[in-house]
């Protein structure tokens, strides 16, 4: 197939190469002029033959600009896809705007990060069934190999709404092996935290390939001293949390690891200061000053 790839950086850049390798042609456009392959978004278009396919792999807040710019350069029949993190309430609006002019609309999850490229993205769609399969080959030579790693989860919004819930699970994951790791500092008994972490690796319940990567992190800063303990969020872990809510769903593993993010970006909690400050007045208790 042919496709245009809007967004050529660490994610979009590897999936243009990956969809290369796999025989497909890709025009991208970057505004990095030493990366992209055309100087416009317009030039981009007009290499494409009709019916076009146009992936958006762009920040969030550069979305809808860029969508709207292709609503005007594309024609009916032509399809876009955004792969990008944005919200899923957007989708259906955006479905709504391009189908006015009779252009398709798909929205992509994409989990794989910069490993990608070799070892193949996860991908969760939102679509019509029709427009999915116009661009199956695309998805085909993206996915990894095997029956894995791909999912028609619905119409339009379904894609980012199963990647913000892939998320919401990503952020409680992840603190748990950082609760993990500061237990096993703090001790008195283990010696060789790392060697620990290692050893979870394989034949272990907790064996995955966030392990396998603070492995890696572990190996290249055995005690992670060049780091700052200051974790930002993109979106994904409020939302769901968010959905938590309105469906009345409990979610405590990954609410409480999104506040942890928050708490990670503060260097004196208030809160902590009026918790001492209590203490202090019902009981006497010594303050930090």
């Amino acid at each position: 197939m042919q496709l245009g790839l809007v967004g050529l950086g660490r994610m979009g850049g590897n999936m243009r190469e990956r969809l290369r390798r796999a025989g497909h042609e890709v025009v991208g456009y970057d505004p990095n002029p030493d990366v992209s392959d055309a100087p416009g978004l317009a030039e981009m278009v007009g290499r494409l033959n009709a019916p076009r396919v146009v992936w958006i792999m762009v920040p969030v807040q550069f979305t809808e600009p860029t969508i709207d710019q292709l609503a005007e350069l594309l024609s009916a029949g032509d399809i876009v896809i955004d792969g990008g993190n944005s919200r899923f309430t957007d989708d259906g609006p955006r479905a709504k705007r391009l189908g006015e002019h009779g252009i398709g609309y798909l929205d992509v999850g994409v989990s794989g990060g910069v490993w990608g490229l070799e070892n193949g993205y996860a991908l969760m769609v939102g679509g019509s069934a029709a427009d999915v399969a116009k661009v199956q080959p695309i998805f085909d030579a993206l996915k990894p190999e095997g029956e894995f790693g791909f999912a028609h989860a619905g119409p339009v919004g379904a894609g980012h709404y199963a990647k913000m819930v892939h998320n919401g699970i990503e952020y409680g994951m992840m603190h748990a092996y950082a609760e993990g790791y500061e237990l096993l500092e703090a001790s008195e008994f283990v010696t060789d935290v790392p060697a620990v972490v290692k050893s979870w690796r394989k034949g272990s319940v907790v064996q995955s390939w966030l392990l396998d990567l603070l492995d890696r992190a572990l190996d290249e800063d055995p005690k992670l001293a060049q780091l700052r303990g200051y974790a930002d969020d993109t979106g994904e872990g409020r939302w769901t949390v968010e959905e938590a809510i309105r469906l009345a769903v409990p979610m405590n593993v990954i609410a409480a690891s999104l506040f942890a993010r928050f708490a990670s970006r503060q260097e004196d909690s208030p809160a902590m200061k009026a918790v001492a400050a209590l203490r202090n007045q019902f009981g006497g208790h010594a303050v930090h000053k």
